[in-house]
C-alpha cells in the first residue's frame, strides 16, 4: 500500500474488549509481541465488556452452573438435522468435514467451554479482578451468577494495565479495513488511524472485534426491517461494525451462529443510561400500539426469558410496546430493582388516562384490560418463586404471576428491544482457531467474543463475556505458539 506505514508483530489482536484483552496478555506471557488494535479513543476502549455487568453462569470460581451446558445444547438451533446429531456424537475426529463447518456450537465447543471456565477465573485474579456473587437486577432467577467487582470495565482496565505493562502495543482510534495473506504467510491488516494509513503483518491473527449491532447496513441484510427499531443497549456497541466477521468471511471462513437474530434486552427509549432496562413486565402486561397483548408475559423465571421477550417487542408495529401494570406491584418485594432506567412511569388514576397519555386508543387499552382481568383466577400469588398462577381461556396465555389490573394508581414504561450483540459470526473449534467451509483451521486465525458465532434462538444468560475471557485466552496462547514457530524457521 503506498505511502502507508509498515508495522510487524508476532500477534496482532482486533478490538480492546475482553476478547481482545485475554489474547492480548495471554499472548505476550507467551512472549510474543502483541499489537491491538481499537477503533474507539482511550477513554471508551473495551466495546460491550466496558459498559456491561459481565456475569459468569457459575455456581461458585469453581463449577459453572448445573445448567450450563443443557441450556447451550438446547438453544443450538431450530430443527436441527438427527443425522448432525449423530455425528456429533461421534469423536471430533470422525466428523465430516461439513459437520465440523456446520454453524452450531457443537458439543466440542460447549466442554471445552464449561471445562475452562473456571481456570479463566483463576486465571483473571491474578491481575487483580475480584469475583463475588453480587445482587443482579433480576428478580427471579434460573441460574447462579458470579460477577467481577466493578463489571467489565474492572476486568477490562485490569487486563490492559497488565498489557501495556508486558509490552503490548495499543492503537486507539484504529481501524482494520482489508485482510490478505503474503507471500511467507504471514496475515496483513490494511488499517486506518490518527497517522493515516498503516498495515500490520504478523504470522497470527485474532478478531475480538465484536459483532455488528453497530452497522445498520449489516442489520438491515442479516435480521430484516425490524432492524430500524434496533439500537444498541449501551454505547460500546455502536463501535461493533462486522469488519472482522466480513474480513474472515471473505478469506473463507465457515458462518455460524444465527445471523438473522441477536440478543435482546427491554430498554426504556426515553433514556441515555446504558442498559436501560425495565424488566417488570412479569407482573403486569404488554400491549403494542393497537393496544394488543402479543406474548406471554412470565413464562418462567425472567432471566430465562426477557431475550426472546424483548424480541418479540422489536417485532411490534414501530418496534414499541409499553408494560401496564398498577400498584399492587409494591407487593413484590424489590421490584424497582428491576428497573434500570432514569425515567419515571408515566401514571394516571385511570387506564382511559394512562392511555392517553401513552398516545393509545383508550377504550382498546380498557377492553384488552378488561379481557385480561377476566381471564385471571383467584390464586395463592408467590412473586419470587414460579408459582404456576396462570391465565385460563386468553391468548397468548400468561402463565405465571397472573393478577387482575385493577387498583389505581396505574402506571406504564414504554420499552423498545435494545440489541446488546448479534449471534452470528465465525465458525471457531475448541481451540478457538476459525475454520473454513471444510472444517479445516485456518492456519494462524482465531477468534473469540461476539466475532465468535455461538448463539441461536434463546441466549444463555452469563456466558457472552464468559466465553470471550475463556476463547481469547486460548487465542492468544495458541497465536503465540505459531509466532514462536514462525521465528524459528
Amino acid at each position: 500500500m503506498s505511502g502507508s506505514l509498515e508495522r510487524a508483530f508476532d500477534v496482532t489482536v482486533i478490538g480492546a474488549g475482553i476478547s481482545g484483552l485475554s489474547a492480548a496478555v495471554a499472548a505476550a506471557a507467551a512472549g510474543a509481541r502483541v499489537a491491538v488494535l481499537e477503533r474507539a479513543t482511550e477513554d471508551e476502549f473495551g466495546g460491550n465488556t466496558r459498559w456491561t455487568e459481565a456475569y459468569f453462569r457459575m455456581s461458585s470460581e469453581d463449577e459453572v452452573s448445573a445448567d450450563f451446558e443443557e441450556r447451550l445444547a438446547e438453544n443450538a438451533g431450530d430443527h436441527l438435522d438427527p443425522y448432525i446429531l449423530e455425528q456429533v456424537s461421534q469423536p471430533y475426529q470422525f466428523w465430516p468435514s461439513f459437520v465440523k463447518a456446520h454453524g452450531m456450537p457443537d458439543p466440542e465447543l460447549i466442554s471445552e467451554l464449561a471445562g475452562r471456565a473456571s481456570e479463566t477465573v483463576k486465571w483473571l485474579k491474578t491481575y487483580g479482578v475480584r469475583f463475588d456473587t453480587l445482587p443482579t437486577y433480576f428478580i427471579t432467577a434460573a441460574a447462579p451468577r458470579l460477577m467481577p467487582v466493578g463489571g467489565g470495565l474492572a476486568l477490562i482496565e485490569a487486563l490492559r494495565a497488565h498489557a501495556l505493562k508486558a509490552g503490548v502495543e495499543i492503537f486507539y482510534e484504529t481501524t482494520a479495513k482489508s485482510l490478505s495473506r503474503a507471500d511467507d504467510d504471514r496475515f496483513v491488516l490494511s488499517c486506518t488511524g490518527p497517522q493515516g494509513k498503516v498495515r500490520f503483518g504478523s504470522p497470527s491473527l485474532v478478531l475480538g472485534s465484536g459483532g455488528f449491532e453497530g452497522n445498520p447496513e449489516m442489520l438491515a441484510r442479516y435480521i430484516g426491517t425490524a432492524a430500524r427499531y434496533l439500537r444498541p443497549v449501551a454505547r460500546g456497541g455502536y463501535q461493533n461494525r462486522g469488519e472482522g466477521i466480513r474480513m474472515a468471511l471473505d478469506m473463507g471462513a465457515a458462518p455460524a451462529g444465527d445471523f438473522s437474530s441477536y440478543h435482546a434486552e427491554p430498554l426504556d427509549p426515553r433514556s441515555m443510561q446504558p442498559e436501560a432496562l425495565v424488566m417488570n413486565f412479569p407482573y403486569g402486561i404488554l400491549v403494542n400500539r393497537d393496544c394488543n397483548r402479543f406474548v406471554d408475559e412470565a413464562p418462567g423465571p425472567v432471566d430465562v426469558h426477557y431475550d426472546h421477550i424483548s424480541r418479540a417487542i422489536g417485532e411490534q408495529p414501530g418496534g414499541i410496546a409499553w408494560v401496564i401494570f398498577d400498584a399492587s406491584i409494591a407487593d413484590v418485594p424489590n421490584w424497582k430493582r428491576s428497573i434500570r432506567t432514569d425515567q419515571p412511569a408515566i401514571q394516571a388514576h385511570t387506564l382511559q388516562a394512562l392511555a392517553e397519555k401513552l398516545g393509545l386508543a383508550p377504550d382498546r387499552l380498557v377492553a384488552t384490560v378488561e379481557n385480561y382481568n377476566a381471564a385471571c383466577v383467584d390464586g395463592p400469588f408467590k412473586p419470587l418463586e414460579v408459582d404456576g398462577l396462570a391465565t385460563h381461556g386468553l391468548f397468548p396465555k400468561k402463565s405465571n404471576w397472573s393478577r387482575r389490573i385493577g387498583q389505581g394508581p396505574f402506571f406504564a414504561y414504554p420499552i423498545i428491544a435494545g440489541i446488546c450483540f448479534t449471534y452470528g459470526g465465525v465458525k471457531t473449534n475448541r481451540h478457538a482457531e476459525v475454520v473454513d467451509c471444510d472444517g479445516r483451521p485456518i492456519h494462524g486465525l482465531y477468534a473469540a467474543g461476539e466475532a465468535a458465532g455461538l448463539y441461536y434462538q434463546v441466549y444463555t444468560g452469563a456466558t457472552s463475556v464468559m466465553r470471550g475471557a475463556v476463547f481469547g485466552k486460548t487465542a492468544g496462547e495458541r497465536a503465540a505458539a505459531i509466532a514462536r514457530k514462525a521465528r524459528s524457521l
